[in-house]
């Protein structure tokens, strides 16, 4: 797709700076950029790419003041990285095609229903009784059990599980492989030693606007439910456990994992290979670092935490000086370089 410098400043409400004519048909990288490309600069510490870049146009923050000639046309905005993120929804949005269409041997029950203009793809699956709300894209390969209900305008990658009598709202993105309704785990000890499989008689259900990443698990509760808010977003290879529920518009960095019941509130940022116990609670605007564990509840909204056990961040990096000042990490090379 073409786009002219003045129909992205239209799109964006920002103001061109250069050739309104400029024309691009991708988008790029500001280190990387070459012609007909389209880049954005935010990060200070990218300033020096600004000067040598070869694409056509730069989106840029309205407050930015070169040092050097910049060649390319730059749009100024009030905020360039949200504008890039709204440039590629409404691209996203042009490309994508929203007609009625079965696979190859594609499987729809007869008992299901089916929204308008719904794709489903080839060697598909969807049960009995299932509804798929209007414009939904079910992709090759997708299981969707019986009495699963999938709002509209919904993406469902390949390879996606979705057990029986799992709840997907409106707007939901689930990427490869992900398996929404799995059995918690969740087993007895028994008096000879073996182990006893609970039974586990819930669902999951999905909020509006959620994300989750490939190759992540969502386990049905045990009774009750396991609940994804709106608006939370779940990166790849995440565990989230059974009875579990996640705050709206929290986010999860991959290879995060929630044991079962926790609660964990809203506006929540989790740092990659996060690990939260099972039954506690976690307050809203919550922020962990990466391979953070959380051990017990934290109940004080808006704090940051690092390490295992959790520590709050400030008393992490305390204790870090202190451990380097000791030399504890003196046969560690890695660890020996960030001294």
């Amino acid at each position: 797709m073409e786009f002219k410098a003045k129909e992205i400043a239209e799109i964006l409400g920002g103001t061109v700076d250069g050739n309104p004519e400029a024309v691009v048909t991708g988008f790029a990288r500001i280190e990387s950029g070459k012609p007909g490309t389209i880049c954005f600069f935010a990060n200070p510490k990218y300033e020096q790419y600004v000067y040598n870049c070869k694409a056509d146009i730069i989106i840029v923050n309205k407050t930015f003041e070169p040092k050097e000639s910049v060649t390319a046309t730059m749009i100024r905005v009030e905020d360039a990285y949200s504008a890039v993120a709204s440039l590629l929804d409404y691209v996203t949005a042009k490309k994508r095609s929203y007609r009625r269409y079965r696979g190859l041997r594609s499987r729809i029950r007869w008992s299901s229903k089916i929204g308008r203009k719904v794709y489903v793809g080839d060697f598909a699956y969807i049960g009995r009784r299932a509804q798929v709300g209007d414009f939904t894209r079910i992709c090759e390969n997708v299981y969707v059990g019986d009495d699963v209900k999938i709002g509209s305008h919904c993406v469902i990658y390949p390879g996606v599980r979705i057990y029986p009598g799992m709840q997907i709202g409106n707007n939901v993105i689930i990427h490869a492989n992900a398996v929404i309704g799995a059995d918690g785990f969740g087993f007895a000890p028994l008096e000879d030693g073996t182990w006893k499989k609970i039974e586990h008689t819930g669902n999951v259900i999905i909020e509006d606007d959620v994300e989750i990443g490939a190759n992540t698990c969502i386990d049905k509760s045990q009774m009750g439910s396991t609940i994804v808010h709106k608006g939370a977003k779940i990166d790849n290879l995440c565990q989230i456990a059974h009875n579990v529920e996640v705050g709206a518009n929290t986010v999860m960095a991959a290879m995060t994992g929630v044991a079962g019941s926790a609660k964990i509130g809203e506006h929540c940022i989790f740092g990659g290979q996060s690990g939260i116990a099972g039954h506690i609670t976690i307050a809203d605007n919550t922020s962990l670092g990466a391979q953070t564990g959380v051990l017990g509840s934290i109940k004080t909204p808006g704090q940051a935490y690092m390490g295992t056990p959790a520590i709050p961040y400030k008393d992490y990096l305390r204790s870090y000086a202190v451990f380097k000042k000791a030399g504890i990490y003196k046969n560690n090379d890695y660890l020996c370089k960030l001294k």
